[in-house]
């Protein structure tokens, strides 16, 4: 019911006796008896199969034989879908209260130059998209909510979207912290399948290098498989000015498209004008740039190869032997209380926790043994849900993987290098036969080249996660040798 008054615009701005039900039609008192206990209200009243007398007692109280409900019906499945205002102004509150969303010196001069592109973008006229590029460090995501927090104060209609299970869920949590409404704004990539052309304002895709060939799934409709256009189409589409905010080198999965140019591709296609911003080139919020230049080199992600690591004042490399040393260095920036985690490549098997709720130690090396990070969405031995590994301290001890690392950001980075890179000579070698993705497992999916690309793509983003400093392990010696022999 709040989701249909917050987001359906005829009930969000009209006054109507809006009342819900829950009829289990196949259940009796006994079966939940603890749904039961819930007190009952105007937003919510319960009925089993065993009290379907009093569902239709209920029924006949709120619906009118002598006032059919044609045109209620016809004004409800015809009213726009978007925020209302009243969500807006909660969200604009919300958000901009968060102290982890407030914008310091660069952040501050990186988000005024989006939110002016956003403002010409919509004074143009022809439909215009937003592209903002940055890396590790630019400060996307706080740039993106606060633009998020003014433009639902001046009223706009506006939705934040990503194509990441895990950053959509912490971003429910954290935003809609105190009131649970706002969750409703934070939207996946496959939302907009069947909404209609320019139903927003404006549309914050966040992670949109996660943007994908299309956002049919195995749940989606056949009505709507059958309709379906390419997933970045549907984003151009459901906005007047969508905003796209990416890291090409954060590609990491085979159809993943989110590229400046593919987006580019496409809006040209369909007529629609875009405005780059490159955060890189300008504005600079955490971390050290020195050491993600370092890494795109190291990793041939840009040109020049590898070089020896120069040393940052504001951030520290350092390669260990073992995975237990790099374990001690990270456990003791957690207990001075900064966040820090460990991630790997995903180079071991991936177990469901035990029945007794312990956790599998799957990922082995030597006689050093730790779990993976949880698959599901619900916390189990004390670990918490896969979505929120990254923000939740609780993750620490787990070994996180890509999936689970990418959007967020930790004080101290552990990386783990599996035997999938590896070092020879000059170069580095893709070994596929040590990758356990079960993405890369298809060849004719991934061709030898595109999996050389991707698993470099991989551990950019794991390598780039540390905003103090990142220590790393190669299971590899040789591979360890060479990282170590870059170190001053």
């Amino acid at each position: 019911m709040d989701y249909l008054k917050d987001f359906t615009v005829m009930l969000a701005e009209r006054d109507h006796s809006l009342v819900g039900a829950a009829y289990l039609h196949n259940a009796t008192d006994r079966d939940v008896v603890d749904l039961l206990s819930r007190p009952g209200s105007a937003r919510g009243r319960l009925f089993t199969g065993q009290r379907r007398g009093a569902f239709v007692d209920f029924l006949t109280d709120h619906l009118d034989p002598d006032h059919p409900g044609d045109a209620a019906a016809d004004a409800l499945l015809a009213s726009k879908i978007a925020p209302s205002r009243q969500l807006l102004t909660v969200a604009a509150d919300e958000v901009q209260r968060r102290e982890m969303f407030v914008l310091l010196d660069e952040q501050r001069d990186a988000y005024e130059h989006v939110l002016h592109a956003v403002g010409r973008a919509r004074r143009s006229s022809t439909k215009t998209a937003v592209v903002v590029s940055g890396g590790p460090g630019s400060g996307k995501l706080v740039i993106a909510l606060s633009v998020m927090g003014e433009l639902s104060r001046q009223g706009r209609t506006v939705v934040h979207a990503t194509g990441s299970r895990s950053f959509t869920q912490t971003l429910r949590k954290i935003a809609g912290h105190r009131d649970p409404r706002v969750k409703g704004l934070f939207k996946y990539f496959n939302s907009f399948m069947t909404a209609e052309p320019n139903d927003l304002d404006r549309l914050i895709l966040d992670e949109a290098h996660r943007i994908r060939e299309t956002s049919v799934n195995r749940y989606t409709r056949k009505a709507d498989r059958d309709r379906a256009r390419p997933q970045v189409e549907e984003l151009l589409s459901a906005a007047r000015v969508p905003v796209f905010l990416l890291d090409q080198h954060q590609v990491v999965r085979p159809g993943e498209l989110g590229t400046a140019q593919e987006i580019e591709r496409f809006a040209a296609a369909h007529g629609v004008d875009v405005e780059h911003i490159d955060l890189d080139d300008q504005f600079r919020c955490g971390g050290s740039q020195l050491y993600v230049d370092w890494v795109e080199r190291l990793l041939g992600l840009a040109a020049g190869g590898p070089v020896a690591w120069a040393g940052d004042p504001s951030f520290e490399v350092t390669v260990v032997e073992t995975p237990g040393e790099m374990e001690r260095v990270l456990e003791e920036g957690h207990r001075e209380g900064r966040t820090a985690r460990m991630a790997a490549g995903y180079c071991w098997p991936w177990s469901d926790p035990r029945a007794d709720g312990s956790l599998v130690p799957d990922v082995v090396i030597g006689g050093w043994a730790r779990p993976w990070n949880l698959r599901g969405d619900r916390s189990v031995g004390g670990a918490p849900p896969s979505a929120l590994w990254a923000s939740d301290p609780a993750g620490f001890g787990q070994v996180g993987c890509v999936y689970t690392a990418q959007g967020f950001e930790y004080d101290h980075a552990g990386v783990i290098i599996g035997p999938d890179l590896v070092w020879r000579e000059d170069r580095w070698v893709a070994v596929r036969e040590a990758n356990r993705d079960p993405d890369f497992k298809s060849r004719t999916a991934v061709d030898a080249a595109d999996f050389d690309r991707l698993v470099r793509n991989v551990y950019k983003v794991l390598l780039t996660r540390g905003m103090r400093s990142v220590t790393i392990h190669s299971t590899d010696p040789g591979t360890r040798d060479f990282l170590k022999s870059l170190m001053p």
